[in-house]
């Protein structure tokens, strides 16, 4: 058994780089701090040290290695705004965590107050007044207080370990579909008829399924469409409906919010993924096949693909 003492370690010992990956165990979002210092000058880091403080006055924190360019401009600064960056703002993440002289050409933003730039499409932003700045060892630690916020709701991009990773629901934390209904008698005809065990099954598949896309901001409707157009060039919403077993107006809302996140584009109805719209197609086969795996682990692999292969039989 390991002991409390074989865990500990003095200062001295302390390496570096094992620190680091012990803190990597604890999860965290991901912001992008932003800026505008007093001569103009518009300033963004990518850090994963923003946390609540306090309610009463609401005040946030985050924190910045002292002897980056990028401090001096935050101290400087009146203002600063904590974008939460959401599941799908991956790129966005790795941008403003490099080194480059305009961070800020090409990127879509709106200044906030005090200037600092407010980026769209994000999970949430606050914006803060400048109110304190505390001594952290080789990082200043920035206390700012709310004036303003912006709560979207978007599944947040989050960093665990030194990778990227998403918010998905515990197992544990899902209802218990059957928990609460009243069971069906064994000899029962609903319950033992294949129609019904089938409909069953689907729910299930799919109860522990949703939550994992909503990580990729994404419905059930929005996912399939995103995979059909992967296999299928291009298809109007017509079509569509025919393969995604759905209400038209489903089939239409869904076209249009992937169309306005760019992951579609229109050319006389007929609606094909755009570069973006096909990587986050090939994240959606990704998160597909690995529920899938996960679903069918306790069956070998001639069970499961005499499954596939009756349910193939059975569409035709």
């Amino acid at each position: 058994m390991t002991t409390a003492t074989q865990l500990s370690t003095s200062h001295a010992e302390i390496d570096p780089k094992a620190f680091r990956r012990a803190l990597g165990n604890f999860a965290t979002g991901v912001t992008i701090i932003t800026a505008r210092a007093p001569d103009g000058t518009h300033v963004g880091v990518t850090a994963s040290s923003f946390n609540s403080l306090s309610m009463d006055p609401p005040l946030i924190l985050w924190s910045s290695m002292k002897d980056t360019p990028s401090c001096k401009l935050f101290e400087a600064s009146s203002h600063f705004a904590v974008n939460i960056l959401a599941s799908d703002q991956m790129e966005m993440s790795n941008h403003f965590a490099r080194q480059q002289k305009d961070k800020f050409d090409g990127i879509a933003w709106e200044p906030g107050l005090g200037g600092a730039p407010l980026f769209p499409n994000t999970a949430g932003r606050f914006q803060c007044e400048s109110y304190d700045k505390l001594d952290g060892g080789d990082h200043w630690i920035f206390v700012g207080k709310v004036v303003a916020f912006d709560d979207y709701g978007r599944p947040p991009l989050c960093f665990h370990q030194g990778s990227y990773s998403m918010v998905f629901s515990h197992p544990e934390s899902f209802a218990n579909t059957t928990q609460d209904s009243q069971p069906m008698p064994e000899d029962s005809r609903s319950g033992n008829h294949i129609f019904f065990q089938m409909l069953k099954a689907v729910r299930n598949y799919q109860d522990r399924y949703q939550p994992k896309l909503e990580g990729l901001g994404l419905s059930v409707i929005e996912a399939r469409t995103l995979l059909l157009l992967n296999d299928i060039a291009a298809l109007d919403a017509e079509a569509l409906v025919l393969e995604l077993h759905c209400p038209i107006i489903e089939a239409r809302a869904a076209l249009t919010n992937l169309k306005d996140r760019g992951l579609l584009s229109e050319n006389e109805g007929q609606f094909s993924l755009t570069e973006q719209g096909r990587n986050k197609a090939e994240q959606c086969w990704s998160l597909a096949d690995a529920h899938a795996k996960e679903t069918f682990k306790g069956f070998d692999d001639a069970e499961v693909k005499q499954f596939s292969a009756m349910l193939k039989a059975l569409s035709q």
